[in-house]
């Protein structure tokens, strides 16, 4: 069976043959002198993780290990149908929408005493049990309930094939990012973010990447050590990220393909614009990394050590804090198991 290629390898692929997104090298070149001025702040390095994740347990806990897993493995497809009708979680009296939702859906049933991160339990949760678990305060439901409850099943299957946790199951990866990354793809099928673009079989992994930068972030909180081989993670392809980079210049959409995006039209998994938005994205990033890299090592005569999922910790925020300014730029909509 042909292997596809790497997420680094398919964002190169797509960018050099796409049709409507483009990635700008102008635009490349002054988002890596904005990162330059930026590249010491806490945000680009991991003890970030713990500020970025303020909903998870204590990262010294390995409630915290199994929290990163189940919320990674539920972490896709939190748009609204309609702004205005948004899937809203109060937590401790703060209102979460989106992906924090599910952060303060999962934190809030283990306060309640429901053993969610335990893979026993979460491998034969009832879709039931768990729509109480990710029920929402609004009028809106969690998205996709049924395709979250086989993700959670299937994969508490796995771990509890592999000792009864994540950090048994991730151990087969040798402490290697991409090894990891590849154990998780090839043992766990809602991971398995893959698409045919041009004749050729590509790969996004955007949640499997995620989930082995928390598992670095985690333990780097833990002060437990490093993760070689980090380098070979790419920005997580989804549809926040590439909105602030089309924002930020450093990527352009062809007009048809914006127009399309304003009047809201929707992208299905692995059709060719949805596969050009991510796989664009990701060789924007890792342009914009070089060239961060180069600018370090012009200036300072040393060694960067920012890499592409780091750019991605900024790059999301950044596009959450900025939604209005944003605004006129439409993100992509693709309901989907993959983000």
């Amino acid at each position: 069976m042909e292997q596809p290629l790497s997420p680094r390898e398919s964002g190169q692929f797509v960018a050099e043959r796409s049709r409507d997104v483009f990635v700008d090298e102008d635009g490349v070149k002054k988002l890596a002198e904005m990162l330059y001025g930026l590249k010491d702040e806490e945000v680009f390095t991991a003890s970030g993780w713990k500020k970025m994740n303020q909903l998870a347990p204590p990262p010294d806990t390995d409630a915290a290990i199994n929290w990163v897993f189940v919320t990674d493995t539920m972490n896709f497809s939190f748009w609204p149908d309609r702004e205005e009708e948004q899937c809203e979680v109060i937590y401790k009296g703060n209102t979460y929408r989106g992906y924090m939702s599910l952060c303060a859906a999962i934190t809030r049933a283990l306060d309640e005493g429901v053993p969610i991160t335990d893979p026993a339990y979460f491998s034969q949760i009832s879709e039931e049990e768990l729509g109480r678990v990710l029920r929402s305060d609004s009028a809106t439901p969690m998205p996709m309930l049924k395709e979250r409850h086989q993700a959670l099943t299937e994969a508490g299957r796995v771990l509890m094939q592999h000792g009864g946790s994540f950090r048994n199951f991730i151990s087969h990866g040798k402490n290697d990012a991409e090894k990891m990354m590849q154990y998780i793809v090839d043992n766990i099928p809602s991971y398995r973010d893959e698409a045919t673009y041009e004749g050729k079989k590509i790969s996004f992994y955007k949640r499997a990447q995620i989930l082995v930068a928390d598992f670095w972030g985690i333990m780097e909180a833990r002060q437990e050590g490093n993760i070689p081989n980090l380098d070979f993670l790419t920005m997580f392809a989804d549809y926040r990220v590439p909105q602030a980079l089309v924002y930020l210049g450093a990527l352009r959409y062809s007009d048809a393909l914006m127009e399309a995006l304003k009047k809201g039209e929707l992208l299905s998994s692995g059709e060719r614009r949805e596969v050009e938005i991510r796989g664009c994205s990701i060789w924007c990033v890792e342009r914009i990394k070089s060239c961060l890299w180069d600018l370090v090592q012009e200036k300072e005569g040393k060694t960067c050590n920012i890499n592409s999922a780091l750019i991605d910790f900024y790059l999301w925020p950044y596009a959450k804090q900025h939604h209005k300014e944003m605004a006129h730029i439409p993100i992509h909509h693709t309901r989907c198991i993959y983000y």
